[in-house]
């Protein structure tokens, strides 16, 4: 019971991966590579062995509640709780997919955002005091993406609730189905469920300020994986820095706060960043 732990989802491969390497080397405890399919995660821990490394395993797939019950049982009974969580599970469509923008909005903010939303649900209360929660956001989940100045308002409102927060992102999937989300919204089901990922992450971390609890969202870097089709400039490597120095790093200072692939804290409400990646 006294092993602190670390876990990540979604980490059989690229970022997630490399966020699993990064907390080996360093981290002072135990570390939960999980993934949805049992085989590729359990391949993901035996390559990550071979550097010398050594990883736990355990099977959890974040959009269905009874594997992250499971996984949550099995945590607290062997080790008490969490001490990092970071959510990492993510999808995001190709920019040439053929399904229409109906089915990406309702999948793309089920995984990215409804599912974080339930994973956070399951696992918050169990985490240790001093824990320190990452979420995986992207540029692309800057405040200044959403062309609706009042629907920014509404987002960085300091009194928004997560049930606001998760009514607003429904809005959109209705609004994609009716074919009227672009005027608001811009036309990224990616980018309104990130914002949702950097929003989320806010009024977390407002509502555990009582705890000695840090939230923060990350933008990793444009990163060469499967999901940016490998036109990313940074390795995966790179692109895990600035989650594990919120993990093992940053002062306790740093929370609610939207932090840059290069360690910087930027204004998410506030001009974007001009360097893309």
């Amino acid at each position: 019971m006294s092993s602190k732990v670390a876990v990540v989802t979604g980490a059989n491969k690229g970022i997630g991966f490399a966020i699993v390497r990064g907390l080996c080397k360093r981290f002072e405890g135990v570390v939960y590579l999980t993934a949805r399919d049992e085989e590729r995660g359990k391949n993901a821990v035996a390559d990550l062995k071979k550097e010398g490394l050594n990883p736990k395993f355990h099977q959890l797939d974040v959009t269905d509640k009874k594997s992250l019950e499971v996984f949550r049982d099995y945590i607290k009974t062997n080790y008490g709780g969490i001490d990092i969580l970071v959510n990492n599970a993510a999808i995001a469509f190709k920019s040439n997919a053929t399904e229409p923008v109906a089915v990406q909005a309702e999948q793309t903010l089920f995984v990215n955002y409804f599912t974080l939303v339930s994973t956070c649900d399951v696992l918050f209360p169990i985490l240790k005091n001093g824990a320190r929660v990452i979420n995986l956001s992207s540029s692309a989940g800057h405040l200044s993406n959403i062309p609706s100045a009042a629907l920014r308002d509404r987002l960085k409102d300091e009194n928004l609730t997560v049930e606001e927060l998760s009514s607003l992102m429904q809005q959109f999937v209705d609004a994609a189905k009716q074919g009227t989300h672009a005027a608001d919204w811009g036309n990224s089901s990616y980018v309104v469920s990130k914002v949702g990922v950097t929003a989320l992450s806010n009024v977390q971390q407002r509502l555990l300020n009582d705890k000695d609890i840090k939230v923060n969202s990350v933008h990793p870097g444009y990163v060469a994986t499967d999901m940016s089709s490998h036109k990313g400039p940074m390795s995966i490597d790179e692109g895990a820095i600035a989650t594990v120095y919120l993990a093992l790093d940053a002062p306790d200072s740093v929370k609610g706060k939207f932090v840059w692939y290069n360690k910087e804290i930027v204004d998410w409400a506030g001009e974007k960043p001009k360097s893309f990646y």
